[in-house]
């Protein structure tokens, strides 16, 4: 096992995975065996595949600052597509975390945009991107291509989540807990009602929840920018944060074989892509310092506006020349140079407050 990178003072099970090939020689499968077994299971259960590939950035040791690329897909038998795009920035010292969540309704311009236009680039949302094809060895280089065209940022690590495979974890802490800002009814099957204010919810009613985009229409919604589709996004930054913040208190994440049960609980519902050296149990030593309830969540200057298409006139969010085109210059230099502090301070508008249910100050917009 390679020494891991990074930290020192790691929990006591990681010092025993270090040591493990020489342990067993002298105690021929005692509780070194079960360590270097749980960090193989642990390994072994996260499959692999190229997510980044020109937009990967060119690393070794596991050392901040890294910034993470997410893509949430949605598989519809044998077509999946990404409707959730997520930059996730931890900081130099691996303590810190920032989470920007792309906006699906966002104006871009994009590499291939699919028959409809001979495969030619274009201009349009975010999300159409996804939509070229329903073979996902299409659609995922064309989606990472426009995000790495529109940001300049290369990765360090690339992952592929299915929603609701990730939120089927939900199922090993019981229930998490979601605030709503108001009461919003649900356009899915069982038309629930979730009222405003924080509750704990299950495996289906927080999928439910965070899925709910035309819900978020008050006018308090717009002026305070989760709008649409913006609300959509704080959901599931909310729903990711909380657990997270679960599995910690329970222990999860300083356990490896609690640690192998969540890499097995996503199935095939969670792909990474890694470099080759790095380990998952390294990965989860050198990011332990991490809290859950610390982490900012970052909003893409942007605000809503109209454009035409094919003759009809369609919602989008735009960033606009100006101040919001130079606020999200500032930000991909930011992901890039690990300044985000810097940046918060001097946009601190399109930043939502961490451990708090999150608010913004910038508009969004629904289909």
């Amino acid at each position: 096992m390679k020494h891991v990178a990074g930290k020192s003072g790691a929990p006591w099970w990681a010092h025993l995975m270090m040591y493990a090939g020489g342990l067993t020689m002298v105690i021929a499968g005692g509780t070194a065996g079960v360590a270097q077994f749980a960090s193989s299971a642990a390994e072994n259960a996260v499959p692999t595949e190229n997510i980044l590939g020109d937009a990967q950035a060119e690393v070794e040791e596991i050392k901040g600052p890294l910034n993470i690329l997410v893509l949430g897909v949605d598989k519809q038998g044998d077509s999946t597509r990404s409707d959730t795009m997520i930059l996730v920035h931890i900081n130099e010292d691996l303590t810190e975390t920032t989470m920007v969540s792309l906006p699906r309704d966002l104006w871009v311009e994009i590499p291939d945009c699919g028959p409809g236009y001979s495969n030619n680039p274009c201009e349009n949302k975010i999300n159409h991107s996804a939509s070229i094809s329903g073979d996902w060895e299409v659609t995922r280089p064309n989606v990472v291509q426009t995000i790495y065209d529109l940001t300049g940022v290369q990765f360090h690590m690339g992952a592929t989540v299915d929603f609701e495979g990730f939120l089927g974890l939900v199922d090993m802490v019981g229930e998490i807990e979601l605030c709503p800002w108001h009461e919003i009814q649900s356009i899915h099957g069982e038309k629930r009602v979730f009222p405003e204010g924080c509750a704990m919810y299950d495996k289906d009613e927080s999928l439910d929840l965070i899925r709910q985009r035309y819900g978020w229409d008050w006018d308090s919604d717009w002026e305070e920018g989760r709008g649409g589709d913006y609300g959509r996004q704080a959901m599931q930054q909310q729903a990711i944060k909380a657990l997270l913040k679960a599995f910690k208190q329970e222990g999860y994440l300083t356990d490896p074989g609690k640690l192998t049960e969540i890499l097995e609980g996503f199935g095939d519902s969670l792909t990474i892509d890694k470099p080759e050296e790095w380990t998952i149990t390294d990965l989860a030593v050198n990011l332990r310092d991490i809290d859950p309830e610390s982490i900012t969540s970052v909003q893409v200057p942007s605000t809503a506006d109209q454009t035409f298409l094919g003759g009809e006139a369609v919602s989008i969010v735009m960033t606009h020349e100006g101040a919001e085109q130079e606020a999200a210059d500032a930000l991909w230099a930011a992901l890039q140079d690990d300044t985000l502090d810097q940046w918060m301070t001097q946009y601190p508008e399109w930043v939502k407050t961490p451990g708090k249910t999150p608010t913004a100050d910038a508009s969004a917009t629904v289909d």
